[in-house]
């Protein structure tokens, strides 16, 4: 099953299951809960605004977890999964705007994941049985300030947490199998981040389990479980998104998530 939230003509926030490839039957109830289909549909392409799939109660990140990115970031494999913590107010769905922010809009940089929606509480789980507490997967963005990560702050928790920096969707796939499928970054077109999930160091069963040795995972938790190579700061010369750029992240078998880039206003 494949569900998504958005805005209807009214302005009120519903849910949908995809039909195929263009139908949303809008339903009641909740995806951690049980939908319900009801007797109105949408055309997908008639929806004008697309919230985040899902509310989470937080949105947890993982650092150097694809070995060509940890390679091009000068930095060793690590021997654990490495956590950060973005701001739930950076969340954004589908075709919504990256804003870049006034305070720092230079060195804003495009990361690729899967993210892994947790659907019921998990705490101290094994691998073997984090499929049970695992709802579904969707794509992610983990937008970044650059300069504020590596220079300014030296840590992640700004740079990750600007409002706008975690597109989500367009929706939560309950049936993806996370072992592989290709997954990449186009920017304006052209493709900047190409990989397979299956060069995770650790997979998202492995990053499930981790995380809930000690931290509960509520439903609705997101686990963002890292980007590949070829993110703008490692390029040479550095490529960084600017106003009028459009990033797409596409994984293969889950769906595309696209996002236009604009100024912040004055």
């Amino acid at each position: 099953m494949r569900f998504l939230r958005f805005l209807d003509k009214g302005g009120n926030k519903r849910i949908g299951i995809l039909k195929g490839s263009g139908n949303v039957v809008v339903a009641s109830g909740s995806p951690f809960y049980g939908l319900q289909e009801t007797d109105e549909s949408i055309a997908l392409g008639e929806i004008k605004t697309f919230l985040a799939p899902v509310d989470p109660p937080n949105i947890m990140a993982l650092g150097l977890n694809y070995r060509k990115h940890a390679e091009e970031s000068g930095s060793r494999l690590p021997d654990h999964p490495m956590l950060f913590i973005k701001a739930t107010s950076s969340l954004i769905g589908h075709k919504r705007r990256i804003v870049l922010p006034a305070a720092a809009p230079d060195e804003v940089d495009y990361e690729c994941e899967l993210a892994v929606v947790i659907g019921r509480t998990a705490r101290n789980v094994t691998p073997e049985q984090a499929p049970d507490y695992v709802l579904g997967y969707t794509c992610a963005n983990d937008v970044s300030a650059r300069d504020c990560q590596l220079r300014l702050d030296i840590q992640w928790a700004r740079a990750k947490s600007f409002d706008t920096f975690c597109p989500l969707g367009p929706w939560v796939d309950t049936d993806f199998s996370p072992a592989s499928g290709r997954i990449m970054t186009r920017l304006n077109g052209e493709v900047m981040q190409d990989s397979d999930i299956s060069d995770l160091i650790f997979n998202p069963l492995q990053v499930v389990s981790f995380l809930s040795q000690g931290i509960t995972l509520w439903p609705g938790t997101v686990i963002m479980t890292g980007t590949p190579g070829g993110v703008g700061f490692a390029r040479k010369p550095p490529v960084f998104l600017r106003a009028g750029d459009e990033v797409e992240i596409e994984i293969e078998g889950l769906g595309t998530l696209s996002n236009p880039v604009v100024a912040e206003a004055e």
